[in-house]
């Protein structure tokens, strides 16, 4: 049997974290069997359809690299992909009388007002049960009610006694009372299918084996099987994915700034690091590796390693990893898309290329860039209490030293390389008897005013050039003089 997984969203606005690993693990399960992997957008609930969403799941498909073997664009023989489609061509009203035909399922013309009727109130919340009014109707009835035009939904014939069990490869089997199993609406008063119902009729009908959802669907699964029993059809393997919750172990949201994949990459996230990160919500591999490239994925994936414990978004585990990709990210690649970072920060002409190789492997996401370069922009005001270090055994006085005795030199100097700099100042460092650091450090808090910097004193003066670098030593040493005299 071929394996055949399909990711069916509705769309209503951006990719949730949590559908993009239900796209990814259907992705991956299919890919790791060597079958196929479908995408149908499931569009029947018309009041949340969100102009442009469609677009967004294309765009995100095609930019995670999950991309699909059948779908509204790539038809291969199960179209339409597209639920409102095959709602016009009458596919969910013809398998909806089908299952009246064999009393799986019955017309139901109550009113709105006897459906609230039947409400309940269960542990604060009101329930509505429907007592199969309608299941006694007789076909003299029924034909009647039709000719007049009279509104109905269609609802599954639910058994009343009994229990439906269906097994779910990560949570093992599950039984449910049939008491519990309401008459679900199968297709709408408008005419539309309800989603579980399509759900179903297209899954069957597409041949999906395998249906990779979210764990907040296991309630519904009863109803699921039910269907398929009702129709005779093979019920698919069920895949249900753990819960996301944030650090704080509550459900994902949109002011957490984590809840989907765009709000990720607007971030400054990679999207390779997300997909990395997000196949590891819910997913343990063997061994220990972390880093896995698609392909990787496809290999090491075994969907009966999923977790059945909901899974946290660790956003510190995410700019690590996101860390990772950058350090390992070609350098042209990471240049092209750090330089629009940088210009926010720095509006003079100053040698890039140099600036990035600085900050590649600083950076956890592009915009902790500002904060790494700013001062390359101006000198900001700093605490002169940076001018000592105690391993490198600097104080203000050793540091006023060594600006004013390493000035002149800089003066002199023509080639503002790193690797010239850097001998011009070993000199100094030999003539004097004393550490590197001893004279490096408070050459780079006079030029960049700050004790983290993403390069050492050579490497900034390279970029700053000549005329600004002296320019700030200067000023170092004017900041200097003017404590010592203020401290007499």
């Amino acid at each position: 049997m071929k394996v055949r997984t399909r990711y069916a969203p509705s769309p209503t606005g951006r990719m949730h974290v949590g559908n993009l690993r239900t796209a990814l693990y259907a992705y991956l399960i299919a890919k790791h069997e060597g079958g196929d992997f479908l995408l149908r957008i499931e569009d029947t609930d018309q009041e949340r359809f969100v102009e442009g969403a469609t677009e967004i799941i294309y765009h995100t498909l095609q930019e995670t690299g999950l991309i699909h073997d059948e779908g509204p664009d790539k038809d291969k023989g199960c179209g339409p992909y597209v639920q409102s489609e095959r709602h016009k061509a009458g596919l969910y009203l013809e398998y909806a009388k089908k299952l009246i035909e064999k009393g799986e399922a019955y017309y139901c013309f109550c009113t709105q007002e006897r459906l609230e009727s039947l409400k309940r109130e269960v542990n604060g919340e009101m329930i509505m049960t429907y007592d199969k009014h309608c299941l006694h109707l007789t076909k003299e009835e029924i034909e009647a009610n039709l000719a007049a035009g009279i509104p109905y939904v269609i609802r599954q014939n639910n058994p009343a006694e009994g229990k439906t069990t269906f097994h779910d490869e990560i949570y093992g089997d599950i039984s449910v009372d049939n008491a519990e199993l309401d008459d679900m609406v199968l297709i709408k008063s408008d005419g539309y299918p309800t989603y579980n119902f399509a759900n179903v009729v297209d899954d069957h009908l597409m041949g999906i084996t395998h249906v990779v959802r979210g764990n907040e669907y296991l309630s519904s699964s009863p109803k699921y099987n039910r269907l398929y029993e009702a129709f005779g059809w093979e019920v698919p393997i069920y895949v249900h994915c753990p819960l996301i919750t944030n650090e704080e172990h509550q459900k994902l949201s949109k002011r957490s700034g984590h809840s989907s994949y765009e709000d990720l990459i607007a971030q400054g996230f990679l999207t390779e690091a997300v997909v990395n990160y997000v196949a590891l919500l819910g997913w343990s591999p063997e061994g220990t590796q972390e880093i896995f490239s698609l392909e990787e994925m496809i290999q090491a994936f075994d969907f009966r390693r999923m977790s059945k414990s909901p899974a946290v978004f660790d956003m510190t585990k995410l700019k690590w990893m996101n860390g990772e990709y950058m350090k390992a990210m070609d350098e042209d690649k990471f240049y092209s898309m750090a330089l629009p970072y940088m210009k926010e920060a720095i509006h003079k002409d100053l040698d890039f290329h140099k600036i990035a190789a600085m900050v590649k492997t600083r950076i956890e996401i592009f915009p902790d860039i500002a904060g790494q370069i700013d001062f390359f922009e101006s000198l900001p005001e700093y605490d002169l209490e940076m001018y000592v270090h105690k391993k490198m055994k600097t104080t203000k006085e050793t540091s006023l030293a060594v600006l004013k005795g390493t000035l002149p030199i800089l003066e002199k100097q023509e080639d503002y390389s790193n690797d010239a700099l850097y001998q011009a100042l070993t000199g100094y460092i030999s003539q004097e008897g004393v550490k590197t650091g001893y004279v490096m450090w408070p050459l780079r808090v006079a030029v960049s005013g700050k004790q983290m910097t993403p390069a050492g004193a050579t490497e900034i003066m390279e970029v700053l050039g000549k005329e600004e670098t002296l320019t700030r030593i200067r000023a170092g040493i004017e900041k200097l003089e003017k404590r010592s005299r203020n401290a007499v």
